[in-house]
């Protein structure tokens, strides 16, 4: 974990970043995603892949409620889980920065598996101080810490981490900005690893892609321009899966759910019409030798 002596670049530099920060600074009662860690203390902001167990729709009342929850959980695990696979064989002497890292379940997870260091960044004050909080709870304070800081311009040193994650928090940045950083940040050989939605190049933006941009106060990126961004700023493409399918029934069990939030059917029919794409990416930092990456064409 690195030291956060040193003073950050500006943490919100313009009027969208303070609305994203005040989203989830307010966003401080959201049962969707505090009950769905009760039992295990990892709180996450993305969503799961993977079947659910089909019989839990069947249990009467409350205990049906709880089921869901439960499963719902377990496919947000799960999808961390595959991000942890395709790291390979992170150490404990590893340094990983969670760039939007909200309250810590993705670093608490690889910190778990790997005993690496985690770096969580995020413009919500409010993550922060909920995710040390956790950090101290759960007795790794001193391998995992979390910042106020801009995973756009984080201050941190050039080559000083070996691993960089994103878990669906790409769609509120520019995509050419975001890698430059993950460029400087990554020592040559570093691997960056990202889950995000999409939209498919082949359709472009749909009435529900448009839904979900308007319910999280995101821009959902092309699924072509991250490819260009990632090349363009050293980080080579090695693995690319497409989670589309698997990330339906979790949209489905949670549109059962008696804490769902209006954004269900938005998700579902946005995968299921192929608007929208779900992508597992991972990517090697490679040495580019006589350049400088480049800058977004205007």
């Amino acid at each position: 974990m690195l030291s956060d002596t040193t003073r950050p670049p500006l943490v919100i530099a313009n009027e969208y970043e303070a609305s994203v920060a005040r989203y989830w600074d307010t966003k401080q009662d959201d049962p969707i995603n505090l009950l769905l860690g009760t039992r295990d203390g990892l709180i996450h902001h993305h969503y799961g892949v993977g079947d659910f167990d089909h019989t839990v729709l069947d249990l009467p009342g409350q205990d049906r409620e709880e089921a869901i929850l439960t499963e719902l959980h377990r496919l947000e695990n799960q999808q961390t889980e595959l991000i942890m696979n395709a790291f390979g064989g992170l150490s404990a002497a590893d340094r990983v920065l969670d760039a939007g890292s909200g309250r810590g379940g993705t670093s608490f997870m690889l910190n778990d598996r790997f005993g690496c260091s985690v770096d969580g960044v995020t413009i919500s004050a409010y993550q922060v101080e909920f995710a040390t909080r956790l950090a101290h709870d759960r007795g790794c304070a001193d391998k995992v810490g979390f910042h106020l800081r801009n995973m756009l311009r984080t201050g941190f040193p050039p080559g000083c981490f070996d691993a960089v994650v994103t878990n669906e928090t790409t769609m509120y940045a520019d995509l050419f900005e975001l890698y430059r950083e993950f460029r400087r940040l990554l020592r040559p050989g570093g691997r960056y690893v990202f889950i995000t939605w999409c939209v498919n190049d082949g359709i472009g933006p749909s009435r529900d892609t448009g839904r979900i941009d308007a319910h999280y106060g995101c821009a959902m990126h092309r699924r072509g321009e991250y490819f260009t961004a990632l090349t363009a700023n050293d980080l080579i493409p090695h693995k690319v899966v497409d989670l589309t399918s698997d990330a339906m029934p979790y949209w489905e069990l949670r549109s059962h759910s008696q804490h769902r939030t209006g954004i269900e059917d938005a998700f579902r029919n946005a995968y299921a019409t192929h608007a929208a794409n779900f992508l597992l990416v991972a990517t090697d930092r490679v040495e580019a030798e006589g350049r400088a990456p480049r800058a977004r064409a205007e």
